[in-house]
């Protein structure tokens, strides 16, 4: 059940269009909005990549004006990555069309039906946010 959810949230989701930014490129802005300054070998560290491939992620989104870089404090050859004011307007309208897609379906969900689900989905973002707090402490080991 968790998979079709899953695939059908996809196909939702889809009808909001990330469009003119890649799924990759969507990835690096969300890491982006929750590590603000992180730089580049995090931030390719976050995505299972290498330095340069998300370089080139950032050149594009930089291009676009969806990410700012800035040079270190400390170091000047380290590079820090924020998200722009473009890139956050960006996520808010995509979430805004995402919620409108997915309001249309809970709309025909009885209340009891919704306030399930919303137990539920509480319940597995307490534990995805677990989970993802212990995989990034693993990365953050391996890498010091």
């Amino acid at each position: 059940m968790a998979a079709t959810a899953a695939e059908l949230l996809e196909v939702l989701w889809g009808r909001a269009s990330t469009a003119p930014v890649s799924a990759s490129q969507l990835r690096v802005l969300l890491i982006l909005e929750h590590h603000e300054g992180i730089n580049l070998r995090t931030l390719a560290d976050a995505l299972a990549s290498t330095p340069p491939s998300a370089s080139r992620l950032c050149d594009r989104l930089q291009a676009a004006g969806f990410v700012e870089r800035t040079v270190g404090r400390s170091d000047r050859r380290e590079v820090r990555l924020y998200l722009s004011g473009r890139g956050t307007a960006f996520l808010a309208d995509l979430r805004a069309r995402r919620e409108k897609v997915l309001r249309a379906v809970l709309d025909q969900m009885s209340p009891a039906q919704r306030a399930a689900l919303l137990q539920g989905l509480e319940a597995f973002c307490d534990a995805a946010a677990v989970q993802i707090h212990d995989d990034a402490q693993d990365v953050g080991s391996r890498t010091a």
